[in-house]
């Protein structure tokens, strides 16, 4: 994706990119929930510094933890962290539009004022947040492009482990699951190149397996996804990383 400056394209990636106009009719809607839903480089604006924007009781307690869900999809599980834990700060972050005006709506309706949704690419990361500001970082199900041709698109690989050891905090975690075998290896591969970054707390190629009740597990013990896969008795596994001290090397920012 590219956007134009003058005569010269900038690929999502570039620090100067712009999102594009949307034409969908959702992206009136997502005015009507302005902080709330940040849209696009609306995200990018307060980085650093987004526990001091949220509105609710709990602003300006110390030691507050921000959370972050990527491909939160209609903030399913996100909605109800925020609920059962109003001390912390949370963040659904997901490009598909309708969705995260949904996952918005429900957190008005539902008083929820400690959970702010971001439309936005999780590919630009990096431009949301500051160093060290997330605690704790989630993933769960990404696509895993299972296609020779398609594995450059995974999202869990090096280049984007690095990215987001910059922005977790020492000791903070990072918690993915996945119903795909093959992509959870490649994941212990990039993790395993990372590893002065990153520590494995936890590895489990099948979290369920002896759960005799994972059937009738709810939200947000476990996803929407996760309730299809477990009602068909596929496996779950699960990653949790540990950011260690390890600071990164050539980072500006540091």
């Amino acid at each position: 994706m590219t956007t134009d400056t003058g005569s010269k394209k900038l690929t999502l990636f570039h620090k100067d990119y712009s999102y594009p106009l949307s034409r969908n009719p959702y992206q009136q809607k997502l005015k009507e929930l302005k902080n709330v839903i940040y849209d696009g480089n609306e995200t990018e604006k307060h980085q650093g510094k987004w526990l001091n924007l949220f509105k609710d009781p709990n602003c300006n307690k110390p030691n507050r933890e921000l959370h972050v869900e990527i491909g939160c999809n209609g903030g399913h599980v996100v909605l109800e962290w925020a609920q059962n834990a109003p001390e912390n700060a949370f963040v659904g972050l997901d490009w598909k539009i309708k969705q995260i005006y949904r996952g918005a709506v429900k957190a008005t309706k539902r008083g929820i004022q400690n959970l702010v949704f971001f439309r936005a690419h999780a590919e630009r990361i990096e431009y949301m947040f500051g160093p060290g500001e997330i605690d704790s970082l989630y993933l769960f199900f990404p696509d895993p492009w299972p296609k020779t041709s398609q594995l450059k698109n995974r999202y869990v690989k090096v280049e984007n482990l690095v990215k987001l050891a910059k922005l977790v905090k020492e000791n903070g975690r990072f918690e993915i699951k996945t119903d795909h075998q093959e992509y959870f290896k490649w994941m212990l591969q990039a993790v395993q190149e990372t590893n002065p970054y990153w520590k494995i707390i936890e590895q489990n190629m099948n979290i369920h397996k002896n759960s005799e009740n994972a059937k009738l597990l709810a939200i947000p013990e476990v996803t929407l996804f996760e309730k299809v896969f477990v009602a068909e008795d596929k496996p779950i596994a699960r990653l949790v990383l540990s950011r260690t001290g390890k600071k990164i090397e050539n980072d500006q920012n540091e």
